[in-house]
């Protein structure tokens, strides 16, 4: 392929694509970016004004007057999220004539090359999200950044199933047919970024990180992003459903134990079960385990996972996995104590890692929706 035909194919690629700026008091770097996008092909950009005020007016009228840029306004700060889906519903209802969205930040961390890479990634027309990724092994990224970055990854990969280099990027990209998906996620903030992620994990909709040039311009001093506030809304995110998930097991696992007590001790001999006896022990646990188990899986396809289908299948599939973590429980433990293993680590070791698949089953298998 000569070059020519490669930079047509860029610019073609640049053409169809919309890029979606959220801002919040920018500086005069945000024309000057503008201007380098429809330099470079862009066709189309959509500026978001979350809220910015009257003195950063000027520098949105100077973003207006450039041609096929149109700025859509906040009269108060909503938020970056709400700022993306102001301005995914005006590309769903003006721009029909595209193949996706290109979102990026308006601090100048992305540079129009990387914008020009992921709209190239858009011309396949596949059906995923694409996450422009940063070196967070470099020098420049400040330390705060890196091991944060580093710690969330690792926890996505552990409760989610993929390692996502870097969670937090802002320059993203997807089909327009993702665009009523996209808008359906909530948040309003920056934790709406991490949501989408989840969110596309869930839907199993492809994440494929591409690699971008790593920009961290006066320590990132230019960021709206608080570390304290910011970040406590993103774990919260991240760990919310687990956290859901650990208590809906407390709940039931005290459930079981009171309910086979209560048989055990009271009802059961009541109706002619000798206290202590095997058929009182066996029927007590099976029952207290049946009961126990029905009431966890209403609470994670309801309030854990918020499944909103039937409960069919959910139903067998969440039978079967109960059935599958029983079977491989013994079996690894029967295993760990060939080798050496005391029985009660064992037993902890196994149900431990048990616990988490899961969580990572439950939520990807169990109750996906259909």
């Amino acid at each position: 392929m000569t070059e020519r035909m490669k930079m047509q194919m860029v610019k073609h690629a640049a053409e169809q694509a919309v890029i979606l700026i959220p801002s919040l008091e920018p500086d005069s770097r945000l024309p000057a970016y503008i201007q380098e996008l429809k330099k470079n092909g862009f066709a189309h950009i959509v500026v978001v004004d979350d809220g910015s005020g009257e003195a950063f007016r000027p520098v949105f009228d100077e973003v207006s007057a450039v041609e096929d840029t149109v700025v859509l306004r906040h009269e108060v700060n909503k938020g970056k999220g709400v700022a993306l889906k102001t301005g995914y519903r005006y590309i769903m209802e003006n721009l029909t004539d595209i193949t996706g969205v290109i979102t990026a930040d308006a601090d100048g961390q992305h540079t129009v090359t990387d914008c020009l890479r992921l709209a190239a990634e858009l011309e396949k027309g596949e059906k995923a999200l694409y996450l422009g990724s940063r070196d967070f092994n470099l020098e420049c990224i400040p330390p705060k950044s890196r091991s944060g970055n580093k710690i969330t990854s690792a926890v996505f990969k552990l409760l989610y199933g993929q390692y996502l280099p870097d969670t937090q990027t802002g320059l993203r990209a997807f089909r327009k047919e993702e665009l009523a998906f996209m808008t359906e996620v909530e948040g309003e903030r920056y934790e709406y970024e991490m949501k989408v992620l989840i969110a596309c994990s869930r839907a199993r909709i492809p994440m494929i990180p591409v690699a971008i040039e790593t920009i961290y311009e006066n320590n990132n001093e230019g960021t709206h992003f608080h570390p304290i506030r910011d970040s406590w809304r993103i774990y919260k995110v991240i760990f919310g459903s687990f956290f859901k998930f650990m208590s809906v097991s407390l709940i039931c696992f005290a459930i079981d134990q009171i309910l086979a007590l209560i048989l055990r001790k009271w009802m059961l001999p009541a109706a002619g079960l000798v206290r202590g006896s095997m058929m009182n022990v066996q029927v007590s646990g099976y029952g207290a385990r049946l009961v126990s188990s029905v009431i966890n899986f209403l609470l994670n396809k309801n309030l854990v996972f918020q499944m909103k289908g039937k409960a069919g299948r959910p139903a067998l599939r969440y039978a079967l996995l109960c059935i599958a973590i029983i079977t491989i429980s013994n079996v690894g433990v029967w295993t760990l104590g060939q080798i050496g293993m005391a029985d009660w680590l064992a037993k902890i070791l196994m149900d431990t890692l048990l616990y988490f698949l899961s969580y990572r089953v439950q939520d990807r298998w169990v109750f996906r929706e259909e």
